[in-house]
């Protein structure tokens, strides 16, 4: 048996590379600096029961021993000599400090001349648990439990033979109720204490010997004394004495092999094994399934989800005096174990794949997997809509044969037009005298004593120094990439050099200047500036357009817009005829449609030789993006700033004698480690900070910084904080603006309200707040800009938005809480997350910039310097990050071809999973046919800019008459909840939006009711008064407001309302059946089922199983719901899986208006989602309900097709049936 040792180095980094989750974070940790063949001794003992301890020596390297086939595990010092045996199949040692679910924690501790090991969870950790040098047999008992670094340990003990491993509190508590068991450490009067209780029989404190004579005692009552080392044994101990034991089967080897080896080289995707095989044959399995390339996936019943990686490995990192292992699991690289905190099957499931699994599978869950519901309609529905149909005979619509479909049948049809908003400015083409014109106006303006003022600042800039250059490299280049510092000017003046010398070259009349930017305002704001500076009117030679708003004419000839304008006039014009230069900024931000419109871009180039491409970014990542585009030239250019000071977390506290308090009085002392056990999962970053030593790191700093630093929590903002560093600047500091990095509305709307009860900020005659949201109106964002009056300071609250582009020229001071909002999307469970997430050091770089653009400023970083040296450099870009549907559709509006061909040649090509689940989505909702080709509905949502499921809303609200509400749930859910919760009041607020909602179990209907009521209260003037009484946003109200407006416009541009008749598209407006089916309309696939578990109801979702309401949601106090579905708006993932904004609906709102009705494989009903919703009934209520879902999937059709179509003549019988049925919902619950 070979054996080689691994020489690791003290304090310093490596990078191990993840196969599956990419690389980890670099920590200074050990790093491996030589190897050689391992002694010869410890080879000659392997097989032994008690391998001797290699002695190597423990002073600058640490030599780290790594069986290669060992089921052995040992540490021990003695003297300055250490070694540690690693158990399992061991090929490689490696180290890094990354602490994921994917490892087994191990602690080692150095105790009376030896090291213990704890193991997390010893019950998987192989047939031979390890315990201290010695290998252990006999029954687990409890020993005890003591704190082990961030963890509470469980010490357990294998009988009399040896000493205690030390187990994770919270793994213990996994393994405990896996036979109804449940268990507790706490330290209580210095003592480290057990809680054990079993399901609904209450609980006491039981003290260490008291809980190990429990154990035994348990042991004895199901073991009868057997002493056998198998794991299902040692679970057996756990048990209640009630829990059946099953009986294992026997597995062939050869056998199982010849058909894992079957399934690779045949044309399966994966092998699904329901047999009740042991962990030993299923252990096999996983062998078998890694020596052949495959992936494992075993479902055994409860506990916690685990996946394992390349063999076992031992990973070690130093922490103050411990040294702490971590050994990944036993199983083998690729083997998914599937364990979750309840049972979803009583059998066992083993999946053998060809690539990996997510972590819930609705068709392996027996219990939850799928919802068969019988339908029960009364004989006098029944008869009625019968009566309704029969009436109609289909003479007021177009028969065809066709199956009933989801609304969106494929039929062909004219292109849809573009809304005239999105069109880009008509150049005016009398080009005969027009150049000699503009450049007479040009000149006559630079005669202005104003334009000559900008003029003299605009030299001081440095993109002027390198004007000459950038116009050579324009006229000589197809593609150029320039990254600017901040302040340095690119934004305002590369476009100007261009028009200017457009115009001074008599081009101007043909030129054609198109500028992006991503965000409205930054648009707006550019182009006033450029139009200031030349001494003109906004709108004249430049202009702006954004979504629905526009400021320019004929004589345009530089536009800013949106990236999202210039996409869809793409759609008119795919070659961008007429364009002469189109300028890219902040394409360092890597947001969606700037990645996607680079590829369209070099696509175009070819077609298009004349057209000159400069794409701008704010840090120096221009390699990149040059790259790209075939080498294209680069030009940087540096920055104006003055010297900007750098405070951090612990500089902040020290500076304003802040105090932090612990988050709750109930944690242990140190509230960083009580924070551990309470939080299950935190980002890299935090944890790091709460590793740190920080008496040692901080040793300079005050005993309250110090302390405060131990209560910090980098996981939520201390708004407190900000607060103090706001009065301390505005006490001790000198003039200029102050601006605050936050990572969303609420955060600032929270500050905003702290800052206006502040005694001193408060005052409004000497301090000026302005809130700066990427969502607020326009007009209101323009205020930022203003100098404030003499003697009062300006504070702005901002998101991300004044990283770049803006610039607010005024600010010397700058608060940043080092974090914003970013959207991930795990591909594999179909899960997205919109959570603030810790910036990169660009970003940041950014931040700090914009404190010195006047003078000399000062950055307040409210995080530590040791979490700001450790962030990533750039984001990742948001293509990597977010769900695709939108850009899918565009890609097809756009004619470009296969969508995952396309994307593949993004800058960095996303996930073809993520691909793959967006066309599916838009096929599931109608938007794609089955050969990924438009649909008519698909046509008309890749016109409209909104999430597709939002969009099909609208459309549905406006065929059935309920457009208002539809306008206003879209508004509501596109930008966000106007319930506000004051901490003071947060029951009466709780309850004032309950009292919108009703009875409706909608947080939709919530939603529409607080926007009805407040509208009614403006009629009179008293909208102030309603939003406080409420507890609503009065700001959110009016953004509510005109978006409805906005969406009204695109509804009436394709087509589908017209605006003069109003009352005619809200018959059913207050009919609240029809408003929660269009709610199902526009929602579908967001289905849950609703299942009755007692006095409670328990929620399922088909791609991650059970879920939860979210706690601000007006379903979270209801435990029984009249009606058994759900629909919802999104699913948010942060300690749980929470729904965000649901609504009850019923059988027949999902039969109607639901997914494709297809017979189901049994034979015995119909079935939709795949077969995860499965309805039965008799076969006069099942025709029925096909014969009336036909009908009306015919007349969505013609409307989809014909806008202009009335249903309410040629399809009002279908619709009279509709809601017939839906007055009469199924009341009832499963």
């Amino acid at each position: 048996m070979s054996m080689h040792t691994i020489f690791f180095k003290e304090n310093e980094g490596i990078n191990i590379p993840d196969s599956t989750n990419g690389p980890r974070p670099e920590v200074p940790l050990w790093s491996v600096v030589g190897s050689e063949p391992a002694p010869a001794a410890y080879n000659n003992h392997y097989q032994q029961s008690k391998p001797p301890s290699l002695g190597v020596s423990a002073g600058t390297n640490l030599k780290l021993a790594a069986a290669k086939q060992s089921d052995q595990a040992l540490a021990k010092k003695d003297s300055t000599h250490f070694s540690v045996f690693p158990a399992g199949d061991c090929r490689t040692a490696v180290m890094n400090g990354a602490k994921t679910t994917n490892y087994q924690t191990t602690s080692l501790e150095y105790d009376q001349g030896q090291f213990k090991l704890g193991l997390a969870q010893p019950l998987i950790c192989g047939q031979y648990p390890y315990n201290n040098a010695e290998q252990c047999y006999g029954i687990y008992s409890a020993h005890g439990a003591q704190i082990e670094g961030r963890h509470i340990m469980v010490a357990l003990s294998m009988g009399s033979e040896g000493g205690p491993i030390f187990v994770n509190a919270k793994q213990y508590n996994g393994i405990m109720r896996r036979r109804r068991w449940r268990a507790k450490a706490e330290s209580k009067n210095q003592d480290m204490i057990m809680k054990l209780r079993k399901r609904g029989s209450g609980g006491r404190f039981l003290s260490t010997k008291k809980m190990s004579e429990k154990m035994q005692g348990d042991e004895r009552e199901n073991h009868h004394g057997s002493t056998g080392t198998d794991e299902s044994q040692i679970s057996e101990v756990l048990q209640s004495t009630s829990s059946p034991v099953s009986e294992k089967e026997t597995m062939d080897q050869n056998e199982w092999w010849g058909k894992i080896e079957q399934m690779k080289t045949g044309n399966e995707q994966e092998m699904v094994i329901r047999r009740n095989f042991g962990r030993d044959d299923q252990q096999i399995l996983a062998d078998m399934a890694y020596q052949l390339g495959l992936y494992l996936q075993r479902r055994s019943g409860p506990g916690k989800m685990m996946e394992c990686f390349c063999d076992r490995t031992i990973l070690m990192e130093k922490q103050k005096s411990t040294y702490h292992v971590y050994l990944t699991d036993y199983l083998i690289c690729g083997l998914y174990l599937w364990k979750e905190s309840h049972a979803y099957n009583k059998g066992k499931a083993l999946v053998v794949s060809k690539v990996p699994l997510p972590n819930y599978r609705a068709d392996l869950d027996e219990q939850h997997g799928s919802n068969k519901t019988e339908i029960k309609m009364s004989t006098e529905i029944e008869e009625r809509v019968g009566h309704i149909l029969k009436n109609t005979n289909g003479t007021d619509l177009v028969q065809n044969n066709s199956s009933s479909s989801s609304g969106s049948a494929t039929l062909q049809s004219k292109p849809v037009e573009m809304e005239r908003a999105a069109s880009l400015p008509e150049i005016d083409t009398d080009f005969k005298g027009l150049n000699i014109k503009l450049k007479q106006k040009q000149e006559k303006m630079r005669e202005g004593d104003s334009v000559k003022a900008m003029l003299a600042f605009r030299e001081k800039l440095p993109a002027f120094k390198v004007k000459s250059e950038f116009l050579k490299a324009v006229a000589s280049n197809q593609v150029l990439v320039v990254s600017g510092e901040t302040g340095c000017g690119k934004t305002t003046q590369l476009p100007q050099f261009i028009l200017e010398e457009e115009i001074s070259s008599l081009r101007g009349a043909s030129c054609n200047i198109i500028c992006t930017q991503p965000r409205r305002i930054s648009a707006i704001s550019v182009a006033a500036r450029i139009s200031a500076e030349r001494g003109e009117e906004l709108g004249e030679t430049v202009g702006y357009q954004i979504r629905l708003e526009s400021n320019r004419s004929a004589q345009t000839r530089l536009l800013f817009c949106t990236t999202g304008v210039l996409l869809r006039q793409l759609v008119q014009d795919p070659n961008l005829t007429g364009i002469t230069h189109l300028l890219v900024d902040e394409i360092h931000e890597r947001g969606m449609n700037e990645d996607f419109l680079l590829i369209i871009l070099r696509d175009i180039l070819p077609r298009r030789p004349n057209l000159r491409v400069v794409l701008m970014s704010a840090t120096i990542n221009a390699e990149l993006f040059s790259k790209y585009f075939g080498n294209t030239p680069t030009i940087h250019i540096p920055g104006l700033t003055f010297p900007v000071k750098e405070l951090y977390l612990e500089d902040v506290l020290e500076k304003t004698r802040h105090t932090i308090q612990p988050e709750s009085e109930n944690l242990p002392r140190n509230s960083r480690r009580g924070r551990r056990q309470q939080e299950p999962t935190k980002d890299p970053l935090t944890e790091l900070f709460e590793d740190t030593d920080i008496d040692a790191l901080y040793k300079s700093y005050s005993a309250s910084t110090r302390q405060s630093l131990e209560a910090w929590s980098g996981s939520q903002l201390d708004l407190g904080l900000v607060e103090a560093a706001i009065e301390h600047i505005c006490r001790h500091e000198g003039n200029g603006a102050i601006l605050v990095f936050l990572t969303g509305w609420d955060e600032i709307s929270k500050l905003l309200d702290k800052l206006r009860a502040n005694i001193f900020v408060g005052d409004s005659n000497k301090f000026l707040v302005l809130p700066l949201h990427g969502s607020m109106p326009t007009l209101n964002q323009r205020e930022i800009f203003d100098r404030p009056p003499p003697n009062v300071r300006k504070i702005v609250l901002a998101t991300n938005i004044a990283e770049s582009s803006i610039t607010i020229d005024d600010v010397v001071y700058v608060i940043d809480c080092g974090k914003a909002k970013e959207t991930s999307y795990d591909a594999l469970n179909k899960l997205a997350c919109l959570l603030p997430s810790w910036i990169s050091k660009a970003s940041a770089h950014q931040r700090r910039g914009r404190a010195g653009r006047v003078q000399p400023g000062v950055c307040y970083r409210l995080y530590p310097k040791i979490i700001h040296d450790a962030m990533p450099q750039y984001q990742l870009p948001e293509m990597l990050r977010t769900p695709l549907q939108e850009l899918c559709l565009h890609i097809k509006s756009l004619q470009l071809g296969v969508i995952s061909t396309f994307l593949a040649k993004a800058v960095q090509p996303p996930d073809p999973l993520s691909v793959e689940n967006a066309i599916e989505l838009l096929k599931t909702i109608g938007a794609l046919d089955d050969r990924e080709e438009l649909t008519p509905l698909g046509r008309h949502l890749s016109t409209l800019p909104l999430d597709p499921n939002i969009g099909k809303m609208l459309l549905m609200g406006s065929i059935f008459q309920c457009v208002n509400p539809a306008l206003t749930i879209a508004a509501a859910v596109a930008h966000r909840s106007p319930f506000v919760l004051p901490l003071s009041r947060k029951e009466e607020a709780e309850a004032a939006k309950r009292s919108f909602a009703g009875d409706s179990c909608s947080d939709h209907i919530a939603l529409l009711k607080a926007y009805e009521g407040w509208k009614d209260a403006k009629r009179n003037r008293n909208e102030k008064a309603f939003c406080w009484d409420n507890f609503l946003s009065p700001v959110t109200m009016q953004m509510i407001e005109d978006m409805r407006y906005q969406f009204l416009d695109l509804l009436a541009g394709i087509g589908f309302v017209d605006k003069s008749h109003a009352k005619a598209y809200n018959q059913y407006s207050d009919d609240l059946e029809m408003v929660c089916a269009i709610l199902c309309a526009g929602l579908y696939p967001n289905v849950v089922q609703c299942k009755r578990r007692g006095k409670r109801t328990a929620l399922y979702t088909k791609e991650v199983g059970k879920v939860d309401i979210h706690p601000g949601s007006v379903n979270a106090g209801v435990h029984i719901f009249p009606l058994p579905y759900m629909v919802y708006s999104e699913k948010v993932k942060t300690s749980s899986i929470y729904l965000r904004d649901s609504t009850n609906i019923s059988d027949y709102a999902l039969l109607m208006f639901g997914g494709n009705l297809l017979p189901s494989k049994s034979g015995d009903g119909i079935e939709m989602l795949g077969g995860y919703l499965h309805f039965s009934s008799s076969k006069t209520v099942l025709d029925l309900i096909r014969k009336l879902r036909g009908e009306l999937d015919r007349l969505l059709t013609r409307k989809i097709e014909e806008p202009a179509l009335d249903i309410t003549v040629e399809g009002k019988g279908v619709v009279a049936a509709v809601i017939e049925l839906l007055h009469s919902q199924n009341v009832r619950y499963r």
